[in-house]
């Protein structure tokens, strides 16, 4: 494991080099061919990412960074900005909540530093799912300085709340000519109540709950419901059967004919999970950590899976009538890494070019997201 790690190092350097040189914009390609593209017959494209969960180790290598006076996070994403900030819309899971004045921890209750919410916005991301069972860490304060912190970065966020009001809000994000709401929700929030007086804090796993809140999305005027939840079983590759069941019943969920619910992304078990098509609509049943420190298991045992995730990357094209449902024509997932040694998140495909031995983890990966069938409804491995 050790030895692989080198080689993702060595090809970094020329990885970082080639996403500095491809600075990278959110384009129409159309336009960028010369032709205007009329709103009405353009699509979108959507990239997410899995839990961003930063250990003592990755807050120290973020002080590193920053020169030993600050935090800078911005050279771990390197490796992933040219393919996050290239798409329409871009998604993360900030699975932790910011600390204040220099107080920063890592497990178990995590308390991180604010200044994550400005490299997120310099790669790229333009929202992030806040739900997860980390949420409420460090209380009603911990959720206020998270979300005061991406708002002040610009990054929109979903699934914890400062106030009922913005709890009752649905996140609608623009992506070319579509609006695009984000619901997120977690199973649980590690035991730790609910602020007294705020049951709106953090948005919990709830079947009821998530198609209400998706048919009052569309109701609204969302073009594509996309639902974040922080579920399943950690170090398990497969889903549970939680996922299974829940994910079958949002998918069956229609009004006038119309699915509720467009894309399911799931974070929180640490691993990699597969991607499957359910009812007509993807399924990411785990995303995996895309930042995170060293990881054990449950075992006990030192586990490199805590470490790999995928991308996952869908085009969504327009509706064939008005009223009608964005279809997702290209299905796609990046595998990635996040080298500890070094502290950068790695696009295995990339640095497999470069010639860093890592074919290994990145076949892993690709098996356990082909794992339930996803290939025969055209899921592909991107770039």
């Amino acid at each position: 494991m050790i030895a692989r790690r080198r080689q993702v190092a060595l090809a970094l350097t020329a990885l970082l080099a080639a996403g500095a040189a491809c600075q990278a914009e959110r384009h129409d390609p159309s336009a960028a061919a010369g032709r205007p593209a009329p709103a009405a017959a353009r699509g979108f494209t959507l990239v997410a990412t899995g839990d961003v969960l930063p250990h003592s180790p990755v807050i120290e290598r973020a002080r590193f960074d920053g020169g030993g006076t600050a935090y800078d996070f911005k050279p771990m994403f390197a490796g992933v900005e040219p393919v996050v900030s290239r798409a329409d819309l871009a998604l993360c899971h900030m699975e932790t909540v910011y600390g204040a004045n220099g107080v920063y921890t890592g497990y178990p209750d995590f308390k991180s530093p604010p200044e994550i919410a400005q490299a997120l916005a310099a790669t790229g991301y333009d929202g992030c799912s806040t739900a997860s069972n980390h949420s409420l860490d460090d209380g009603a304060e911990g959720i206020r300085r998270t979300l005061d912190a991406l708002d002040r970065a610009g990054v929109r966020h979903a699934g914890s709340a400062r106030s009922e009001a913005e709890a009752r809000t649905v996140t609608v994000l623009r992506a070319g000519p579509a609006k695009v709401a984000h619901l997120a929700y977690t199973f649980d929030t590690n035991g730790k109540p609910l602020p007294a007086g705020q049951p709106w804090a953090v948005d919990l796993l709830n079947e009821n709950a998530i198609l209400s809140d998706a048919r009052a999305a569309r109701k609204a005027g969302a073009d594509v419901v996309v639902v974040s939840v922080h579920w399943g079983t950690e170090w398990q590759d497969s889903p549970d059967q939680q996922q299974l069941t829940l994910a079958r019943h949002l998918t069956a969920s229609r009004t006038g004919g119309r699915p509720d619910i467009d894309l399911i992304l799931g974070t929180h078990a640490h691993v990699p999970q597969a991607y499957e098509k359910v009812n007509g609509t993807w399924v990411v049943y785990g995303l995996g950590d895309q930042i995170a420190g060293e990881m054990t298991n449950n075992a006990n045992v030192q586990d490199p899976r805590g470490n790999e995730s995928t991308l996952a990357r869908f085009t969504f094209t327009p509706p064939a009538r008005p009223g009608g449902r964005w279809e997702v024509a290209k299905a796609e997932f990046v595998p990635q890494l996040f080298d500890v040694d070094a502290g950068r998140v790695v696009n295995l495909n990339k640095a497999l070019e470069q010639g860093a031995g890592v074919q290994a983890v990145r076949d892993s990966i690709r098996n356990v997201v082909l794992s339930r069938g996803a290939a025969k409804d055209g899921l592909v491995m991107g770039k």
